[in-house]
């Protein structure tokens, strides 16, 4: 919670300030020439912001962050604030357009693997998420990296401890890049829980997808790899869990991991959406009420389809 005021469920101007990053100065300016936000007063006549209103003005610090005037966008409704949201993602994607990476690159990564030089191969991944910017370089570079990777040792090209300091190198750059956005992630977006199924291994795509979806507004859990599904069902109703999001590699046997999604679908609340993605064949095959996320740029569309998807009456 931002304050001991937020045990109310509400917010001193102060802790709005940390939490959004919109000054204290913006908030009052706003107040008087938008109207909004409109913050009901304590004892001592002290600003107090409901947790409506700090969702929204979460959004609106993204839509500045986007470029848009204080003027088009205060006194907009949630819902209209989302809806440019949307657009300035797009317009963006449109404008920047994809950053490919070409093979050589992919080999002068591989190199720095091979040749075991770890930390300038850490320094160039993490150089690469700056320049292009972390949703870009994971579906450009790290996601068609960690491809190679994989093809790179079953060719016999690289040893088993190299594919895992490859591993480790990836967790090392992701993971704090996650944290930071999680720090500033608005509340009200869905819930998110990953994993993969008994004998899955590999956890590689279940952190690019945390950072996706992170990215996009998730609050994200990952279980790690090899969860089973009655510890997948438990956890999910545990963490009030909007989505539980599998990654699927390829290592279990076509039948095996449809019966398992069969299986844990049939475990899970009707509520609780289940995603399958990855490298397996098998998915284009996915059972009914399994949502088949073909690739990391589907995550996007997948998003909108449960964000627009009906809600029981009485459900927040």
């Amino acid at each position: 919670m931002c304050s001991a005021a937020a045990k109310t469920g509400l917010h001193g101007i102060a802790a709005v300030e940390r939490a959004t990053g919109i000054s204290k100065d913006s908030l009052r300016v706003w107040e008087r020439r938008y109207g909004f936000p409109a913050p009901q007063r304590d004892a001592q006549g002290e600003r107090l912001y409901s947790e409506a209103q700090l969702r929204r003005l979460h959004l609106l610090k993204r839509l500045l962050d986007a470029g848009f005037r204080p003027g088009r966008v205060v006194a907009a409704p949630p819902e209209e604030l989302e809806k440019l949201l949307l657009q300035a993602r797009t317009e963006r994607a449109r404008r920047l357009g994809p950053e490919v990476v070409t093979a050589p690159e992919l080999a002068g990564y591989i190199s720095l693997l091979r040749s075991h030089e770890v930390e300038l191969l850490r320094q160039r991944l993490a150089q690469a998420i700056i320049r292009m910017g972390l949703a870009v370089c994971i579906k450009e570079l790290i996601g068609p990296l960690t491809t190679e990777v994989g093809q790179a040792w079953m060719r016999g090209e690289l040893q088993v401890f190299e594919e895992h300091i490859y591993s480790e190198s990836l967790q090392q750059v992701l993971r704090p890049a996650i944290h930071g956005l999680e720090r500033a992630t608005p509340p009200g977006g869905p819930r998110v829980l990953l994993t993969t199924l008994p004998g899955e291994q590999h956890g590689l795509g279940l952190l690019m997808v945390e950072a996706l979806l992170t990215l996009e507004g998730c609050r994200c859990l990952s279980l790690g790899v090899q969860t089973p599904p009655s510890d997948i069902v438990l956890a999910a109703a545990m963490q009030r869990a909007d989505i539980v999001a599998l990654s699927c590699s390829g290592q279990l046997p076509a039948a095996v991991l449809l019966d398992e999604l069969r299986r844990l679908r049939s475990l899970l609340p009707a509520q609780i959406e289940l995603w399958a993605g990855g490298g397996s064949n098998a998915l284009r095959r996915c059972p009914a009420g399994v949502r088949h996320v073909s690739d990391l740029a589907g995550l996007a569309s997948a998003l909108a389809h449960w964000a627009a998807r009906p809600r029981p009456t009485g459900l927040a």
